[in-house]
C-alpha cells in the first residue's frame, strides 16, 4: 500500500483583500492597469499622471504610486489606525482624512513616489494640473484642472485647514 503525500492547501493571501480595497504593498508604475488603486482612479486624474508620467520618463524620473482610490472601508481602517498612533482623531486628522472627506474615496487624490518624482512634479506637475494639495504631505496630490493656466493653489498647511475636510 503506497501513502500518498498529505493534500497542501494553498494560503489564502491576507493582503489581497486589502489590493482590492486600495491597499498597494509596494509602489506601482502609474501604467499598471491590474492595481485597483491605480486602475479605479478617476479618468481625468489618471490620464494627466501618465502624461507627467512620460514626460518625467524623459527626464529620467520614474513616477510610482503609493496609494491612490481607496474604498471607505480601507479609508476608515487607515483613519483609525492613525488615530491609535497620534492619541486623538483631530491629531490623526492631520495626516488622514475620514471616509467621508478622503479625496482617495473618490479617486480624486493619489500618493507618489519617490522623492525624486515629488521634485519633479513640483516643478512641472502644474503643467498637467497635478498639484500638492498639503505641505505637510509631499506625496499627495490631487488633479486642479485650472493649475495649467493659473498654476497651482496654495497649498494648505495640513488637511485640516482643507475646507472640504469637514463634514
Amino acid at each position: 500500500m503506497r501513502l500518498s503525500e498529505p493534500t497542501r492547501t494553498r494560503r489564502p493571501d491576507p493582503s489581497a483583500g486589502r489590493r482590492e480595497q486600495g491597499a498597494v504593498p509596494h509602489p506601482v508604475t502609474v501604467f499598471d492597469n491590474e492595481t485597483p488603486a491605480v486602475a479605479n482612479l478617476r479618468p481625468e486624474l489618471l490620464g494627466a499622471l501618465r502624461r507627467a508620467a512620460t514626460a518625467a520618463a524623459a527626464d529620467g524620473v520614474e513616477i510610482l504610486v503609493n496609494g491612490g482610490r481607496r474604498s471607505p472601508e480601507y479609508q476608515e481602517r487607515l483613519f483609525r489606525e492613525a488615530v491609535a498612533k497620534y492619541g486623538s482623531a483631530g491629531e490623526a486628522a492631520r495626516w488622514v482624512a475620514t471616509p467621508g472627506t478622503s479625496a482617495h474615496v473618490s479617486g480624486d487624490a493619489v500618493d507618489l513616489g519617490p522623492p525624486a518624482a515629488r521634485a519633479w512634479l513640483s516643478e512641472h506637475g502644474a503643467g498637467y494640473g497635478l498639484c500638492q494639495v498639503y505641505r505637510n504631505e509631499p506625496w499627495h496630490y490631487e488633479l486642479r484642472p485650472e493649475a495649467v493656466v493659473d498654476g497651482c493653489p496654495p497649498m494648505y498647511a495640513d488637511p485640516t485647514y482643507d475646507p472640504r475636510m469637514r463634514p
